[in-house]
């Protein structure tokens, strides 16, 4: 079988592709391969700690490798720091790499363009499937997870620290995409098929914080207009228990 990294976000979408990648049984998943921002040791984007994140690989059976990134790292060096790690990953075996993505094409064609460059090939076992029945296939397969992080430009505070079932589904506006492929929301997989046993945590606090884009447009990837950049979040603390 085709030795390959899965690229762990600690959420539901990397959570529903490497349990559709485990049944395809085409691949040996050699590692969880995730970033953290080295400022706070947390998952970046996510906020996750990073002892859940480590609970959850454990739960999972899978060993992790880590990248951490600092908070402010720009786009030159967001590269070359996830170049040479694909570098090692290729120069262990490594013939694939697994993502989570659904859509989002530009994304999709730097990963591919950045893996190329070192020969591996990326999967994206996902890719364009309809969002509304993903995110039912994850409830319905006994999945648990729970938001950590929203964009508050499209939901407000209620919807951070909200266990993912169908009534969210439902709650959920309708600009807002079931499985917040558009960055609408993060979350944390604590249960599920793939887990070996729960991991248990309590809800902390929930904080708002704002950030502003780069003034150097090179770092400002995948969004050709300033006045869209997303800037305002609720995060919401999981403390392991």
């Amino acid at each position: 079988m085709n030795k390959a990294y899965f690229n762990w976000s600690s959420g539901k979408d990397s959570t529903l592709a490497l349990y559709e990648i485990l049944k395809q049984q085409e691949y040996t998943i050699t590692k969880l391969v995730t970033t953290l921002n080295s400022d706070v040791d947390r998952v970046s984007m996510h906020g996750l700690r990073e002892a859940l994140l480590d609970l959850q690989a454990e739960s999972l059976g899978l060993p992790l490798e880590k990248v951490f990134l600092s908070g402010n790292v720009s786009m030159a060096e967001y590269s070359k720091i996830l170049g040479a790690n694909t570098e090692a990953l290729a120069a262990e075996g490594n013939t694939h790499s697994i993502f989570g993505d659904i859509f989002l094409e530009d994304l999709k064609a730097y990963r591919e363009e950045q893996l190329d460059r070192v020969g591996i090939k990326a999967v994206f076992p996902l890719w364009k499937r309809n969002t509304l029945e993903l995110i039912h296939s994850f409830i319905d397969h006994g999945f648990k997870a729970i938001t950590v992080c929203v964009n508050a430009k499209h939901l407000d505070k209620s919807f951070v620290g909200r266990v993912i079932d169908k009534q969210f589904i439902d709650d959920l506006p309708e600009d807002v995409d079931p499985c917040g492929e558009n960055g609408e929301f993060h979350t944390f997989v604590f249960d599920g098929p793939l887990f070996t046993k729960p991991i248990n945590f309590e809800v902390g606090e929930i904080v708002e914080r704002s950030y502003t884009p780069s003034s150097n447009d090179d770092d400002n990837c995948f969004s050709e207009d300033k006045k869209s950049w997303n800037t305002q979040f609720y995060f919401c603390d999981l403390i392991p228990t």
